[in-house]
């Protein structure tokens, strides 16, 4: 192995220790214990080494969702290999996505509630979001409409009941009734 090869590799294991440290402390703690300084002392690097790999704590924060995109894009994919039918495939897609987002609360915060400058539908937009979006429209494809319209409202619908549900503003215990109603509307090609 060359010289520049080890570095490579060194580089990329300082940047995974890095965004792993982020998420363990953000799961933990929550985004605002999260600081360059906190993360230099638990990795045990000085601030400069991570100002080398990351501009600032965005950047940082925008690699841990960017990961994240990619673990639901694999998460919402299993869920629709899973179902035994098209539309089965509507509601399992439905409760993985929530099941992601409830039990990964930081991770999901940073994917889609804390100021980002990661786009959807643009020219540079990262792999691991379009294929997360892609199980999206795959799954609501064979019901009618422009599916990636589509998609974006059942997107928008899981969103709004992940987030709801996660602050405590809807009822926990209902959730299957709302996937249902969710399930219908698209599976009727009413949405």
């Amino acid at each position: 192995m060359s010289v520049t090869d080890r570095k490579t590799r060194q580089r990329a294991e300082r940047e995974a220790l890095i965004i792993a440290v982020t998420r363990e402390i953000a799961e933990r703690e929550g985004w605002n214990a999260v600081t360059i300084r906190r993360l230099a002392e638990e990795i045990e690097y000085s601030q400069p080494v991570l100002y080398s790999h990351f501009q600032n704590r965005d950047a940082i924060v925008a690699a841990v969702a960017v990961q994240g995109f990619a673990e639901l894009a694999e998460a919402l994919s299993k869920a629709a290999e899973s179902a035994n039918s098209t539309g089965e495939s509507i509601k399992s897609v439905a409760y993985a996505y929530l099941d992601f987002a409830l039990s990964r609360p930081a991770l999901y915060e940073a994917m889609f509630v804390l100021p980002s400058e990661l786009l959807f539908a643009q020219s540079d937009t990262k792999p691991q979001l379009k294929a997360a979006f892609a199980v999206l429209v795959e799954t609501v494809s064979p019901y009618g409409g422009v599916p990636q319209d589509v998609a974006e409202t059942y997107w928008a619908a899981l969103h709004g009941l992940s987030e709801l549900e996660r602050s405590g503003r809807i009822r926990a215990e209902f959730r299957d009734q709302r996937v249902d109603i969710l399930v219908k509307a698209i599976s009727s090609g009413h949405v």
